[in-house]
């Protein structure tokens, strides 16, 4: 039987322990065997695999020794409790194997879970768990986690969110890949472990994933900010800390860059800065919300060209002057443009 997009998450949280299989396959990998472990560690508990409830047989080795699946599904654990008999990364040369397990399974033997990448609907094994009246098959898309997905999977942790901070996470759900999406989920459940209030945007910015340019954060809202008799002491230290010029106005660039699309987003700065991806949260958010108001879309269309002649006379042949400097005579004057009204 088929899994539909709408059931297949409600199923994947509390599977079906006297089913005889379910088929978890996609192009994706990763969300894949995500799926997969929130079923496997549903059917038999934490405890599970420590207690030898749990069989893994690589989907190759079916080929050679097809008979490794059905005597896993019809071994008898030391322990109480369901078993499960998981195959990875299956083909339809795991095919046979699998489907003498599906026509011989009876009530009482280990559940047979399969995964598998982007199978037609001519597969042998799709065609197999769709057709099987006690089994099903769940086809896993690109889409990120649903609110409710994501709500359940905190509500396991013990995490309360707060509306601002479920809109940033469903945010970060669709800008990173679900690996690390479950990693910040698990590092929030950390962060807050102990603490019963609510999670907070705040609390969401922490534990998110840092952008690339996260240390030359400070600088360039010194320049935003229109700080200029900061820029040369902070040079200092990012110069002693090995920054390149180059970097800095790279990184410079990006950041008036998106001041720039959320000052001339027509919906205002606010949802400008919401729709930049990477995403940015918390008080960086409302930081960079508060430049890009300030400078308006005139001003930084100024400071765009004034950062890309300088990117160019560091780049030309000809350059003689420390490039170091060129950078602080640019921030500075960036910073001037910025004071101005």
């Amino acid at each position: 039987m088929k899994l539909s997009p709408r059931e297949a998450p409600g199923y994947f949280a509390k599977p079906d322990p006297r089913r005889t299989g379910l088929l978890i396959y996609g192009p994706d990998g990763m969300r894949v065997a995500l799926k997969r472990q929130e079923v496997i560690a549903a059917l038999i508990g934490p405890e599970g695999e420590a207690e030898m409830r749990l069989s893994r047989i690589p989907g190759g080795d079916l080929r050679k020794e097809p008979t490794l699946l059905i005597d896993a599904v019809k071994a008898i654990g030391f322990f109480p409790g369901p078993r499960v008999a998981f195959v990875e990364e299956a083909t339809d040369v795991a095919a046979p194997a699998i489907l003498a397990a599906l026509e011989d399974w009876a009530e009482g033997d280990a559940q047979i879970v399969v995964t598998a990448g982007q199978l037609k609907a001519t597969s042998k094994i799709r065609k197999a768990f769709e057709a099987h009246p006690n089994a099903y098959a769940a086809a896993i898309y690109d889409d990120p986690p649903s609110r409710a997905e994501i709500e359940a999977e905190l509500n396991r942790a013990g995490v309360t969110v707060g509306g601002a901070a479920m809109e940033d996470i469903t945010t970060l759900s669709r800008a990173l890949d679900p690996g690390d999406f479950r990693q910040t989920l698990e590092k929030l459940a950390l962060y807050k472990h102990g603490d019963s209030s609510a999670v907070t945007p705040e609390d969401v910015a922490a534990v998110a994933p840092a952008s690339t340019e996260a240390e030359l954060d400070d600088v360039l809202n010194i320049v935003a900010e229109a700080k200029t008799r900061e820029i040369g002491p902070m040079l200092s230290r990012l110069a002693a800390q090995g920054t390149q010029p180059v970097g800095l106005v790279i990184a410079a660039m990006r950041h008036f860059r998106a001041l720039h699309a959320a000052a001339s987003h027509p919906d205002g700065a606010a949802r400008g800065i919401a729709a930049i991806r990477p995403p940015i949260f918390g008080p960086r958010r409302d930081r960079m919300t508060r430049q890009a108001s300030a400078w308006g879309a005139h001003r930084l269309d100024q400071a765009i060209s004034l950062l890309t002649d300088t990117d160019l006379q560091l780049r030309s042949a000809g350059q003689n002057a420390p490039a170091m400097a060129l950078v602080e005579r640019m921030l500075i004057r960036l910073a001037m443009l910025g004071a101005s009204r």
